[in-house]
């Protein structure tokens, strides 16, 4: 006996179906093995009949998967289901307080080990910032920005998009790192977050002078602030990519050799190399994106060139016999710049020579004070020094 939506059964002795409810004296089977394979297929074949004669809605009433029974005609939607976008649909506060929110619901949903989790939000949101310049200067950039919160063990998740919220409030403003600060304010508030972290990535303009012809010529540096807030304490970071060329000192001294012994011409290698420069800003003095940047070109001077014509090449030629370094030099050169700076606390110099005589890099890293300590470096840092252009 198979019984059908609305009292109906169908009688698998007689093939009828019957409405109102079967009789006292029709027994069901309890256990599987009192139903035969035949009796199986019987029910089967009046349960596919019946279907092919029901609607839609009488058999998802009864059970969806019997649309299965039916291959040959198409299923259809149940209910049947506006395909129309409603252009005057509005939602109203009783409508939105209906909607599911998954992500804030209680601790039973979480999946997994309920641990907190350091970092959580969103990265490369993009959008145009307008940035204060050294000279007095307003200048607006597109700007990548990355936020993130920390959350707590008995908590499902976050809503990502109040972080975009939160930011947009401060997008029109002249950005700084108290406009920052007040950005991570709103959304450690919105989210219910103690530790909180905001990152702005842009390519910034400088106009450069040619060493000799007089040019000039736009060089183009990949800047980050970050304004971090961890453990109740509040930190201010600039990171710069600094390219340059880098001489090889035992190149340098071996061509010389040859030279010099043999009369045979022979130059040094030198390549294009990175440096990304970390830095924490304590004080209350400004330390200027131009400002890192002549620090990092006081350390290596030797700054890959935009404008150039036959006398700058040579002029660069020049500088870079002059100044041959190695990568371990190099860290330290740019050290010694960073530590003379009141405005510099902690930091961090991660250099890469993308050597011209190997087929490996040379590279190095150097780190002062425990903010940018770590022993374990990310697999993938030093394939990301690459100047794009």
């Amino acid at each position: 006996m198979v019984i059908l939506p609305g009292f109906a059964y169908i009688s698998l002795a007689t093939g009828r179906e019957t409405k109102g409810t079967p009789p006292m004296n029709m027994q069901t089977p309890k256990g599987s093995d009192s139903l035969s394979r035949d009796d199986a297929r019987e029910a089967l074949e009046r349960l596919r009949a019946w279907a092919a004669q029901a609607t839609v809605t009488e058999i998802a009433e009864l059970d969806p998967a019997v649309a299965r029974l039916l291959p040959d005609q198409p299923l259809s939607n149940y209910p049947d289901l506006s395909r129309d976008y409603p252009e005057d649909f509005e939602v109203d506060a009783a409508y939105r307080a209906s909607l599911p929110d998954l992500q804030n619901g209680p601790s039973s949903l979480i999946k997994g080990e309920k641990q907190q989790i350091q970092h959580v939000g969103i990265s490369n949101f993009r959008l145009p910032i307008r940035f204060h310049t050294r000279d007095n200067g307003d200048i607006t950039l597109e700007t990548s920005v990355t936020g993130t919160v920390s959350l707590e063990a008995d908590k499902k998740g976050i809503n990502m998009s109040r972080i975009m919220r939160s930011f947009y409030k401060h997008a029109e403003k002249t950005f700084s790192f108290e406009v920052m600060e007040a950005a991570l304010a709103d959304y450690i508030t919105d989210l219910e977050s103690f530790d909180a972290r905001l990152q702005m990535r842009f390519s910034y303009p400088m106009k450069i002078d040619s060493l000799r012809s007089g040019l000039q010529g736009y060089q183009y540096y990949d800047i980050a602030l970050e304004k971090v807030q961890m453990n109740g304490e509040l930190h201010k970071v600039m990171h710069l990519d600094y390219v340059y060329s880098s001489t090889c000192p035992c190149s340098l001294e071996l061509s010389e050799h040859a030279r010099m012994a043999r009369g045979q011409l022979a130059t040094p290698h030198s390549q294009r190399s990175v440096a990304r420069i970390s830095v924490e800003i304590i004080g209350d003095d400004c330390l200027w994106f131009e400002d890192l940047i002549d620090l990092a070109r006081a350390a290596v001077p030797t700054e890959t060139q935009v404008m150039v014509k036959r006398e700058d090449e040579q002029a660069f030629a020049e500088l870079n016999a002059a100044n041959p370094i190695f990568v371990e030099d190099a860290a330290r050169l740019f050290c010694e710049q960073l530590k003379n700076d009141p405005r510099i606390g902690d930091f961090r110099v991660i250099a890469s020579h993308q050597e011209s005589l190997h087929s490996h890099d040379a590279v190095s890293v150097l780190t002062e004070g425990p903010f940018f300590a770590g022993q374990s470096l990310d697999p993938k840092l030093f394939t990301t020094l690459f100047h794009v252009g």
